[in-house]
């Protein structure tokens, strides 16, 4: 009995230290078989009817990756049936779970000729079994059945407090991947543009073409296409991204306080000045100024902005003396700055200054092939938002939304994908929902269609009606087109893109009437 005491007292330590599950479970077993004389054991989980191995040592590969259901299997089901320990008669008929499974490899030496089993319980409950094996008839007949018994209790405990550290080690390792995805989500949703289209490739060259210098920029473009993403990006790839990058919406600015929030104003300086306050320069240097909706900027304060660009000073409000910050300027404007400059609107000087590098930002019209994507990226945020599993977008929803013109653009787009989930989402059940095409509305696409057709690039409208073969080779006649057109004609570098073997693409371009 006394050779039987420091196994034991090495299974209860282990269920205080500190290891993982997989570690305490071998330890449990290597002091099973000091104790035991087997040549094979295993520790497994009632889970769902089934017995699922945690660990063994003496069963093959193979033994390991089954599972077993309780009904399926007279030995283990009687095992779970039992009270107390069972040690089976070397003659029992019963078959054997781990018959020609003993060894390391697939072959096995032949039949188990003694077997036993714990059933392992926590407050009465059915945890999982331990079960023993040998190729020796009556190897366990002689087994203490109350050490037996104690052993059963330990390896219930070992279990119950493994599956709960486990249990937290899953959370906590969950928490971990969902923090890490929720700063990328972050990340992207600051700096990255999405798609793959020629003119969002061509976009992201601009970006990083000019993100290294200290030139001001100007993001032009229509309402909602993502100014203020390009802006980002410029900012997170620039020598600047560990400082600041303010924003300033000049649509938002009352002429009257135009200047104390571009250069900031002493106490005192006009009505309501109750104490020194800094500008938007001021705070942004040393890093980034992102001046968006420039074009609505009051003409009375763009020769100040001009100044402070030209000479990197400013001036707060009620000061006599000037100041030197350093600050990078982006501009971002849905106006013709050049057209508002010879209207009188925009002082001419002044866009020059901004317009040192001009970028545009392409509508949505122009990068169609783009929206399948982009809606599956809204979506993605929503299914974050709502708690669903995941969000399908099928073919017929793709070819419904490539057929609209999306004058609100990427903007528009986010609302409308917004929109779907959340109905679908009440009236699918589950957590898993498909947006299909009738989730969303405001779809015009009796003038919008006709847009998208003469825009270059843009899928060819296919008919809901039209047969699905017909349909899928519109739309991969379509992501064909976009992906060589991306990669300036190269066959090899869009067959990458598209994850296909460059002989695959041109036997598919040739079907498709392409080649």
């Amino acid at each position: 009995m006394q050779s039987s005491i420091q196994p034991l007292l090495e299974i209860a330590v282990s269920l205080t230290q500190s290891i993982s599950a997989a570690d305490r479970y071998l330890r449990f077993l290597s002091a099973i078989r000091q104790v035991i004389p087997c040549d094979a054991a295993a520790l497994m989980r009632l889970q769902d009817g089934e017995l699922v191995p945690l660990a063994a040592f003496g069963l093959s590969a193979k033994a390991m990756q089954r599972t077993y259901a309780v009904g399926a299997h007279p030995r283990l089901a009687t095992i779970c049936e039992a009270a107390e320990p069972v040690i089976f008669p070397s003659a029992s008929n019963l078959p054997d779970p781990f018959d020609h499974l003993l060894g390391e490899s697939e072959s096995s030496p032949g039949h188990v000729h003694s077997c036993m089993g714990c059933p392992l319980t926590v407050d009465g409950r059915l945890v999982g079994v331990l079960t023993a094996d040998a190729l020796e008839p009556g190897m366990f007949d002689d087994l203490d059945r109350a050490f037996l018994k104690l052993l059963g209790a330990l390896a219930g405990s070992a279990m119950h407090t493994s599956g709960m550290i486990e249990a937290l080690e899953q959370r906590h390792q969950r928490q971990r991947t969902l923090t890490r995805e929720l700063m990328r989500a972050e990340a992207h949703r600051a700096g990255d543009f999405i798609g793959t289209a020629a003119a969002v490739i061509h976009l992201r060259r601009d970006i990083a073409d000019v993100a290294g210098s200290d030139l001001a920029v100007l993001v032009q473009g229509e309402s909602g296409v993502g100014k203020e993403l390009v802006a980002r990006a410029i900012h997170q790839q620039s020598q600047r991204a560990e400082r600041p990058l303010i924003y300033l919406n000049c649509a938002a600015l009352p002429e009257q306080l135009a200047e104390s929030e571009l250069f900031g104003h002493l106490r005192g300086a006009f009505t309501g000045a109750v104490a020194d306050r800094p500008g938007k320069f001021e705070i942004a240097d040393g890093g980034t100024l992102f001046l968006d909706e420039v074009g609505e900027l009051p003409v009375g304060i763009q020769a100040t902005l001009l100044r402070a660009l030209q000479e990197g000073e400013i001036q707060r409000v009620g000061a006599d003396r000037v100041q030197k910050v350093n600050v990078r300027v982006i501009a971002a404007t849905n106006r013709d700055l050049a057209e508002e400059s010879r209207l009188g609107r925009f002082r001419l000087d002044l866009y020059h200054r901004l317009n040192v590098y001009p970028i545009t930002v392409p509508p949505l019209r122009e990068r169609l092939s783009d929206v399948p994507l982009l809606v599956r990226h809204f979506a993605h945020e929503q299914q974050r938002l709502l708690g669903l599993e995941g969000v399908a977008l099928p073919y017929e929803t793709q070819v419904l939304l490539q057929q609209y013109a999306w004058p609100g653009n990427i903007r528009e787009l986010k609302n409308m994908v917004s929109r779907a989930v959340l109905r679908a989402r009440g009236r699918q059940r589950g957590t898993r929902v498909t947006l299909a095409p009738e989730f969303f509305d405001g779809l015009d696409l009796d003038w919008p269609t006709a847009v998208v057709a003469q825009t270059p690039g843009a899928p060819k409208p296919v008919s809901p009606q039209a047969p699905l073969r017909e349909r899928v080779d519109a739309f991969q006649r379509a992501c064909i087109e976009q992906a060589v057109a991306a990669h300036q004609g190269n066959w090899s570098q869009a067959a990458n893109s598209l994850g296909l073997n460059r002989s695959n693409l041109h036997h598919l371009a040739k079907r498709l009437g392409l080649k």
